[in-house]
């Protein structure tokens, strides 16, 4: 059984102060949650105090990206080695906000990829369209294409921690929610394609989640899709009463889960 995971995105949010401050809120509403993995992705000049309100608690920490090179003349970057030595648990890759706007290419989702893996890091790579490729009928092309690359000489002895996120880009941010027909059609063309690259055990094993829109009004109705293991929530995730609503609604059908596969 693949234990469901739900991951804060802050994206460019929350000075050290705010984030602290957020944490102090939203932990207490959590603390006795252990049927759901917890994750925050606070901005870079959080991380470090996030990491240090987290720790001893039942939520981890994560970094929004990364370089793929350990050390060099890469000003403004930080490496995987510098993530690992102040216990960063998490790291987001190639979010479609990077690849737009820091023109991150697939190869360099995959050279981050088996670095954060090198480093002991849970990766967390996101895949997904744009709406002009799914009105093109090109989605599976696409999400294909994009974990293929992604995968690339990722052997399946490593392949475990694997999360994949299918952020469709058209419902980022937007306030449209892909319909669960259509995202569970997504994951399980992912999952094949995982399945291709590293093997039928290992694509039952790597959890892939859903990201887009996502609410507390929401979650449970995109939670009981069996392809979807979690979400990944950007805006949402900024209120620590609204994120905590999400994961707590996201909770009966993870009990739900839990018992099936007993």
């Amino acid at each position: 059984m693949r234990k469901p995971l739900i991951a804060a995105n802050w994206k460019m949010y929350k000075t050290p102060a705010e984030s602290v401050a957020f944490l102090h809120e939203f932990l207490p509403l959590v603390c006795n949650i252990d049927d759901i993995d917890i994750a925050i992705y606070p901005t870079m000049s959080s991380l470090a105090s996030v990491i240090g309100a987290v720790q001893g608690t039942n939520v981890s920490a994560g970094a929004q990206t990364m370089h793929w090179l350990n050390e060099g003349p890469y000003t403004g970057q930080t490496s995987p080695t510098m993530l690992a030595s102040i216990n960063c648990d998490h790291v987001l890759l190639g979010h479609s906000e990077r690849r737009i706007y820091a023109h991150e290419t697939d190869d360099m989702v995959n050279w981050k990829l088996r670095a954060a893996l090198a480093q002991g890091l849970i990766p967390m790579v996101c895949v997904g369209e744009t709406h002009d490729k799914r009105e093109s009928g090109l989605t599976e092309a696409v999400l294909r294409w994009q974990i293929s690359c992604a995968l690339n000489s990722v052997k399946p002895e490593e392949a475990e921690p694997i999360v994949i996120a299918y952020e469709p880009v058209w419902a980022i941010g937007t306030g449209s929610v892909a319909k669960p027909d259509q995202v569970s059609e997504a994951h399980r063309i992912i999952r094949r394609e995982v399945a291709a690259r590293l093997g039928e055990q290992c694509s039952e094993m790597v959890r892939i989640i859903y990201g887009g829109s996502v609410k507390p009004d929401n979650i449970a109705g995109i939670m009981e899709q069996p392809e979807i293991d979690g979400a990944l929530v950007g805006g949402a995730s900024l209120n620590p009463q609204t994120f905590a609503a999400i994961i707590q609604n996201a909770l009966p059908v993870a009990h739900a889960a839990s018992r099936l596969n007993c």
